[in-house]
Formats: C-alpha cells, structure tokens, sequence
C-alpha cells in the first residue's frame, strides 16, 4: 500500500477511506442476508424474500447511467459526499417500514445511493492512480469490498440472532465513512474541464467494453446465487444457525481476499482475458461440489472455489473497464460496469425459479459457469487478435 501512495501524492490514511467507503457497496445487499429468515417470520411478506437482497441491484441498474452522466458534470469527490447520506438514510429506515410497497421502494432507491459511491469512488480511484498502481488499487479495492463481507456479515449473523431490526443499523457506517471523505481525501477537479480534445474510440475498444459488461454480469450473477440461495439452504439442509451461516458466507468473502491480493501476479502470469476465464471455471467448481455432496466439511471446499472465482473475476474486471476508457466516456463506462455488477445480483434471484430442489438449481448454475467461461475465453482471444 505503501507503494501505492508516493504516486499522486495521497496519504495512507486517504487510502483507507477509499477502500472503506468500497466496502459499502458489497454490504447494501448482503449485510441482512444472515438475518432473512428471521426478517421473513416478522414481516410475512408476500414476495420472494430474496428481493431484500437484490432490490438495491435493481436501483443500481436503474440509476447507473444517471450517475455515469453525473459524473462529467461534477468531481468524483462531491459525487460521493452527496451518495453517503442517502446511502445511511435509506439503509437503515427498512428496519421501521411495515408496508411492503414502501419498503420495496427503499430497497429500490438504496441502489440508487450505491451505484452513486461506487462510480465515484472508482473514479476517483482512476484520477489519482494509473498503470500498474491503478491494477494494485483495485485489487486492494476488491480486496476491501470482501473484507467487509467477511466483516458485515459475521456482524449482521450475530446482530440478526439478537434481533431481526438489528443489522439494517449498520447502514449507518456510511456516515462514519462521509467524516473520513471529508478528512482525509484531497480535492480533485473534473478532468473534462481540461480536455479540449475528444479522443477517438476505437472499434476495438467497443468491443472490449461490451465484453467486460457481459463478464461482469455474468461474473456477479453466479458469484451471488450462493448469497441468495445459501441462508435458504443451509438452515434447512444443515440446520445451520444465521450466525454460522453469517460465518460460511463470510469465509468466501475471505478467500476471494486473498485471491484478489494475487490477481495482478496471475494477469502477468496468463494474461488478463484467460484469467478471467479461470475465474469461470472456479464458479463452476464451486457449483458442482455445493450441488452433489451433502457433507459439510465440503462446504468449505465450496467457499474456496467461489471466492477464487470472484478474485479473478470481479476486481480484473473493474480495472479492464478502466483501461478501456478515456476521460469523455469514463463516466458512462463505470456506470455500465456497475449496471453489470448490480444487474448480475439481481439476475440472481430468478435462479429459484428454475427448481425448488437446490441440488437442481446448483447443477444448472454449475454448467452456465462452465459455458460463460468457455465464451469469455474465446471473445477476449479474439479482440487480442484484432
């Protein structure tokens, strides 16, 4: 991290907030997941209770392109000042509204603040950093976004056991996080005020920028069928307590950590599109364990496999749709990146339609990874070759 802070001159107190501010976004969903059943039983809600998890990704796809074109219109550090507070508000009302409609339209608007402090922390990510150090930055950003995973939602196990209301106060943090914004992160001016020329986006890039949207989809899509499916699953399969389910989730969120912290080694190593597709491969391992054994000890094996799926996925990803950007689009393709990455968690939740059986439900998502693996391969090999 060190190294990261001689390059724009940025302290690492500034990169501690950056990084805390990102693990904001992995927690607007995830952070009551532990809890739901217990939320389910108090609230009796008449649609599917997953929808908890992923409205927020709904908002995010819905105001994503808003944002990205907010974005050349104001800094990326006033941008995120003015998400935080909704974020908090918003966040923790949902613990008080009893009406199902209002609460549906929280959730909703809840990924509108989100999409808000991804795209700005992002770019203000890309403004202060570049080339290798950007690469590190956003693994280290990955890094952080699980960290609050493993965090939160060991926290919102314990708290959702206590209470059900319990976990929504961690929302709270957002505005923790606005006092540290205002602290510690220096000031930077919209780069478009000093661009007088456009430059020119190649056919090649194009193509690139749609294929990282899909990856990135697609990527999150699995990666959160085991958020939406898991507290479901393991009480009633392994009479697993919200706590120790709180604990499994947050060990995949442990080891996609570590595999992030290892991601730009592997990109030198096999180059960025193939390891991409090794990501696919690890979700489909992952998958194919979850869905023919009932022994426990192989949950374990499970949380391996798809938290190195998404450390070899998500956080290349986001760095790809970076490089592939200049400063007039910049903005539009960070926002269509966090479309992708909150459209993937809510394409998550129809995953329960397919069966009732969850072994059903496993084994199909297993082969989809296979084959999504297999076509990001051969579109990334192609582009190179262009």
């Amino acid at each position: 991290m060190f190294e990261l802070c001689s390059m724009k001159k940025i302290s690492n107190f500034a990169i501690f907030t950056l990084l805390f501010v990102s693990s904001l976004t992995i927690m607007v969903g995830t952070v009551i997941a532990p809890a739901l059943s217990g939320i389910v039983d108090y609230k009796n809600l008449s649609f599917s209770p997953s929808w908890l998890i992923t409205l927020p990704s709904l908002g995010v796809v819905v105001f994503a392109p808003f944002i990205g074109r907010l974005l050349t219109k104001m800094s990326a550090l006033k941008l995120l000042t003015f998400s935080l507070i909704p974020y908090a508000v918003l966040g923790v009302i949902g613990a008080f509204i009893d009406n199902q409609y209002l609460l549906i339209l929280d959730r909703f608007l809840l990924g509108g603040a989100t999409v808000g402090v991804q795209v700005s922390v992002t770019a203000y990510i890309a403004a202060k950093f570049e080339g290798e150090a950007r690469m590190k930055m956003i693994a280290w950003q990955a890094m952080s976004i699980e960290l609050g995973g493993v965090v939160f939602l060991a926290i919102g196990g314990v708290l959702g056991e206590l209470f059900w209301q319990y976990p929504f106060y961690i929302y709270l943090l957002a505005l923790v996080c606005l006092l540290l914004v205002f602290k510690t992160l220096p000031k930077i001016t919209n780069k478009l005020d000093n661009v007088g020329t456009v430059a020119e986006v190649t056919k090649k890039d194009k193509q690139q920028v749609r294929v990282i949207f899909y990856a990135s989809l697609l990527a999150m899509m699995l990666f959160f069928i085991g958020f939406v499916t898991l507290p479901l699953y393991l009480p009633s399969t392994f009479n697993f307590t919200e706590s120790e389910t709180g604990y499994l989730m947050a060990f995949i969120s442990l080891v996609a950590i570590i595999t992030a912290s290892q991601m730009p080694r592997m990109v030198k190593l096999l180059s960025a599109g193939k390891t991409v597709a090794l990501g696919f491969i690890f979700f489909m391992l992952g998958y194919l364990v979850l869905a023919t054994s009932l022994a426990i000890p192989l949950l374990v094996l499970t949380a391996i496999f798809i938290g190195i799926g998404f450390g070899f996925t998500i956080p290349l990803l986001n760095h790809m749709m970076i490089e592939a950007s200049n400063v007039q689009n910049q903005g539009k393709n960070l926002g269509l990146y966090s479309m992708a990455v909150f459209g993937g968690q809510f394409l998550s939740t129809f995953i329960e339609y397919i069966s009732n059986n969850y072994a059903v439900i496993y084994i199909v998502t297993s082969c989809l990874a296979l084959l999504i693996g297999v076509f990001i391969y051969y579109k990334f090999q192609k582009i190179n070759k262009n």
